[in-house]
């Protein structure tokens, strides 16, 4: 595959998603980090935020590119020319919502997109960036749940009140 995306909040990064991205690279030519902007989400970090703790954990991955985008994601990937988006799946409960997801979104790609779905390393299925935020901002250590270059900024751009 040439161009793929794979796509999230990332509000913040967690090791969980730095796993997905560097087991993703090896499978296109080039691999685009989109950061969504979610309006039915309340962030705790700008976009600009998260694509530079993206951009700190990644910069060893030669093929990856980190952007931001908002609006639906299939007008998107239809738009810039995608191969396949890649979804991560924790467990169970992730794969009833992605299987009706990736429906939906085959009615718009019509046959040019392909969704492909990675599942996550054991050792990552319980992390969440909601987890890692809630723990953050009650003081406590995440650490281990975030790439080490990420705790740094998080603490940096963290104003300690909702956006």
């Amino acid at each position: 595959m040439h161009k793929v995306l794979i796509a999230g909040s990332f509000d913040p990064v967690t090791v969980g998603h730095l796993d997905m991205i560097r087991r993703s690279a090896p499978l296109c030519e080039q691999l685009d980090i989109g950061v969504i902007k979610n309006y039915s989400k309340q962030s705790m970090f700008t976009p600009e935020e998260r694509m530079v703790m993206i951009r700190a954990c990644t910069m060893d991955i030669k093929n990856a590119n980190v952007i931001s985008f908002e609006g639906h994601l299939a007008n998107f990937v239809l738009a810039n020319g995608y191969d396949a988006v890649i979804r991560g799946l924790r467990g169970s409960s992730d794969f009833g919502y992605e299987i009706q997801l990736s429906q939906i979104y085959d009615e718009f790609y019509k046959g040019r997109v392909q969704t492909l779905y990675l599942m996550t390393s054991p050792q990552y299925s319980y992390i969440t960036s909601s987890i890692v935020r809630e723990n953050f901002m009650l003081g406590a250590d995440v650490s281990d749940w975030v790439p080490k270059e990420v705790l740094p900024l998080m603490k940096k751009y963290y104003k300690g009140e909702k956006k």
